[in-house]
């Protein structure tokens, strides 16, 4: 899979599991947990690290190494066929990537997308999938505007706009004629 995608131009990014696959590094065959030991595991941060390896099919390849928060024994292995990036921006670009399988997943399994329907006209189709993906960006701008810090923001910029902006002039005569004050 890796192979067509870079055939047509463009990188991959994602999550690898713990199976049967092996990767060369430094001329030697080695599965995930092995090469594990070639990186430093510092108990207080997520990304632990990388290594760049190939594939059996001698693709250059980064794997980086991320603590897994459900189980902090365990890690998760992220891949990229673009080596130059650096851990923390493939980290960053796959998180991107998992709000959209959140989304297949919320669809597919809660919203029935693909079992509830029966009809086989194309159009019938599109209206049913337009209709759950709707569904699902209402219920998520509820869910958001109600348990998600991030949209307080608004109150923020009410607040700001009570308060008066002081030249610096005017803020150095409060602070002394405060601190003068308290000396007293």
């Amino acid at each position: 899979m890796i192979k067509s995608i870079l055939a047509e131009g463009l990188n991959v990014i994602g999550m690898v599991k713990q199976l049967n696959q092996c990767y060369y590094y430094k001329g030697r065959k080695y599965a995930l947990p092995q090469l594990q030991k070639f990186v430093r595991f510092d108990s207080i941060r997520n990304i632990f690290g990388s290594l760049c390896v190939t594939t059996k099919n001698g693709i250059p390849v980064k794997i980086v190494f991320v603590r897994n928060r459900n189980k902090k024994s365990e890690c998760l292995y992220l891949l990229s066929t673009d080596c130059s990036l650096s851990d923390s921006e493939i980290v960053r670009i796959y998180e991107n990537r998992w709000s959209i399988e959140c989304f297949f997943k919320a669809s597919k399994s809660f919203m029935k997308l693909g079992t509830e329907f029966q009809s086989r006209t194309y159009d019938a189709m599109i209206s049913h999938t337009s209709i759950v993906f709707t569904v699902y960006i209402i219920l998520d701008g509820i869910r958001r505007n109600k348990h998600d810090q991030k949209t307080y923001g608004e109150l923020f910029f009410m607040l700001c706009d009570d308060i008066q902006d002081m030249d610096l002039t005017n803020a150095l005569q409060g602070l002394m004629s405060l601190f003068t004050d308290i000396v007293a």
